[in-house]
């Protein structure tokens, strides 16, 4: 068990996902983000099975062969693509997330990268990620689109440029 380390580890990433978060105007989303975290069905799953360069849900997918941390975490969490997620005449149907929870999808993956990647972490890493790592057939196709378009944007722009140009989003968004 690595209480200590987890703990800290958490709340350094809740902290990066915060700051990242007050950049493009979501501060009441920056202070709540991954608060489920502290639960206790994730946090002792968490605990057991950190590792300090990767999610500890990976490592109980690998042993369990289901997450049930991660089950609980992406139900509470708006802010993941899996939690929009819907059955519509028996059929699964990805729903488009709403900016603001893209916003912070995106405020949690930069922060997620430096967490994990630490003097390792480059801009291109969230889209490196991104392009290697997760399930896009799980998630809508313009969520899909429109998150490839901005960790792009990260890469080859910087992130004060790319903050700048999802406050846009969201206000856009808002303004409909």
């Amino acid at each position: 068990m690595h209480v200590f380390k987890h703990f800290f580890t958490v709340t350094r990433h809740r902290h990066a996902v915060m700051r990242n978060c007050f950049k493009v105007g979501l501060v009441w989303q920056g202070l709540c983000h991954d608060l489920s975290k502290y639960s206790p069905s994730e946090f002792w799953a968490g605990a057991k099975y950190y590792q300090g360069n990767r999610s500890p849900q990976a490592k109980e997918r690998e042993v369990l062969g289901y997450s049930p941390a991660w089950l609980h975490h992406k139900g509470r969490n708006k802010h993941h693509f899996e939690y929009w997620t819907d059955y519509v005449n028996g059929k699964r149907v990805f729903v488009k997330m709403p900016a603001k929870y893209f916003a912070e999808m995106i405020c949690d993956r930069i922060a997620a990268c430096k967490i994990y990647l630490k003097g390792k972490y480059t801009q291109a890493a969230p889209l490196e990620y991104f392009e290697q790592k997760t399930d896009k057939e799980g998630m809508n196709p313009s969520t899909c689109e429109d998150l490839r378009y901005f960790l792009t944007m990260l890469k080859e722009k910087g992130e004060k440029h790319t903050f700048k140009q999802i406050k846009k989003f969201i206000k856009q968004e808002r303004g409909k």
